[in-house]
């Protein structure tokens, strides 16, 4: 305290000499009307002198600054960096424009821009700080805002894009438990295409903390912030934030023109950095473009889909045949493997649309997919490629009797009746098998050779039936 108050005599002596022709007030007293803060420490890291900006900048008043270790009130994080450069500074190496970050006295972080330099006749650190928590903010929700439309545009899929979005995020927030919600409006359920917790794996399950909170942001379409001793907490969470080192929970909704499509959930590890006000705001920020480019992967996937599936069976179409067929082909060649394909054509379909109506004739075509895929490895591929034409693509067998095997099966499957919408059904089809090599070894000569024999056997069909 004496080494502060001389501090302030000599400043107030200075400005009486240098001022005394216009001013003789005290320049102490034009010291607490700066918008920055001043301050003096002394040679083991303790304040001497603060100006009454400090307050302010850093919640303390004077009274509890002085005497108190500078090093203490410095973001953990940014503490030896901060020690080294006071090192340099004492050593006569005078620093401007150095950054660092600060805990308030309420818990909030803040960004601090110092100029600093070593008083050698009163054995002080002489620093100006300001205060550039505003700025940093900007430009953490500009560089965050370039770094999630980069990922959005990288990203593969939506897991590799929460995955860069979870790192983004915590490059300024501690976020090492994060949760990704998506609201599916069909089925009026949570989904977690991205969740990252130890404690909670299965935030689907009934009464977890993850999904509960996720529920109600999603619900209120409003960001819930839950933080220690909070005063007034959300109906029903009250239990989260009882002790004082309760881990911190942050929840944002993913919002878009659209309305409200999920919910984006991080929690700080007990007794860490708390979270803000200005960190909900700044997460609100990044999330509105999360929600963007969310629903941009959601609609080219579903355009992808679209283009190689057909829409009536969810089967994959004659574009995504090709394609697998063609990946099917290769690994066969190089292990000298066997494959086949079937064609399968439904007879007299034409009649089931003309005697009950296209409607029941969807509903056949939908119930013979179902049929196929039963009848079929999950590795095998079946596809609808017309009306009433579907393909088996059988990517791996051991022999040619294998292919002849499946297709005897799907003739006894699809000969069971078939009770759509009232009707009672009995469908015969025709098959045309075609296996590589022994029918041949080009894309082109299996799927001719199984077309072939496909109305081969369709042409039996009408002979025995006289039609």
């Amino acid at each position: 305290m004496g080494q502060g108050r001389f501090f302030i005599a000599a400043l107030a002596g200075h400005a009486h000499r240098t001022m005394a022709t216009r001013n003789s007030a005290p320049l102490a007293s034009f010291i607490d009307l700066l918008l920055d803060a001043v301050c003096a420490v002394d040679k083991q890291g303790r304040f001497v002198f603060v100006s009454a900006a400090c307050e302010r900048i850093f919640g303390y008043t004077p009274e509890e600054l002085i005497g108190q270790s500078m090093i203490d009130l410095v973001h953990p994080a940014d503490r030896q960096r901060t020690l080294d450069a006071a090192q340099e500074i004492m050593g006569g190496d005078p620093k401007l424009n150095f950054e660092n970050r600060y805990l308030r006295k309420d818990g909030r972080v803040v960004h601090i821009l110092w100029s600093a330099r070593w008083s050698e006749v009163d054995q002080l650190r002489i620093a100006v700080a300001r205060d550039i928590t505003e700025r940093k903010q900007a430009e953490s929700r500009q560089a965050a805002l370039y770094a999630i439309s980069e990922a959005a545009h990288a990203a593969e899929d939506l897991l590799a894009l929460f995955k860069r979005v979870h790192l983004i995020i915590g490059e300024w927030l501690p976020a090492l438990n994060f949760s990704v919600a998506l609201y599916d409006e069909h089925c009026a359920q949570l989904n977690f295409p991205y969740h990252v917790n130890d404690h909670e794996q299965q935030p689907e399950q009934p009464g977890t903390i993850t999904g509960r909170l996720c529920a109600e942001v999603i619900r209120s379409g409003q960001p819930i912030l839950l933080t220690p001793d909070q005063d007034n907490p959300p109906a029903g969470f009250e239990a989260l934030v009882a002790g004082r080192h309760s881990p911190c929970w942050l929840g944002v909704p993913l919002s878009s023109q659209n309305g409200t499509i999920g919910a984006l959930i991080v929690k700080s590890v007990p007794g860490g950095e708390r979270y803000t006000e200005q960190d909900k705001e700044l997460l609100q920020y990044v999330c509105a473009q999360v929600a963007t480019a969310i629903e941009r992967k959601q609609l080219h996937a579903r355009l992808q889909r679209m283009a190689q599936y057909d829409q009536l069976t969810q089967l994959p179409n004659r574009e995504l045949l090709r394609d697998r067929f063609k990946d099917s082909l290769t690994l066969a060649r190089a292990d000298s493997g066997r494959m086949a394909l079937l064609y399968v054509d439904l007879d007299r379909f034409k009649q089931v649309n003309d005697t009950h109506g296209h409607a029941v004739g969807d509903m056949l075509l939908q119930a013979v997919a179902n049929r196929l895929k039963g009848c079929v490895r999950e590795t095998d591929t079946v596809a609808r490629i017309g009306g009433d034409e579907f393909v088996v693509l059988l990517h791996s067998i051991h022999a040619s009797e294998d292919a002849d095997s499946v297709a005897g099966k799907i003739r006894q499957v699809l000969a069971q009746p078939l009770r759509l919408d009232g009707h009672s059904l009995i469908i015969q089809t025709s098959i045309g098998v075609a296996r590589y090599p022994d029918d041949g070894t080009e894309e082109k000569q299996l799927f001719r050779h199984a077309d072939e024999a496909m109305y081969a056997v369709k042409r039996q069909h009408h002979q025995r039936l006289g039609t």
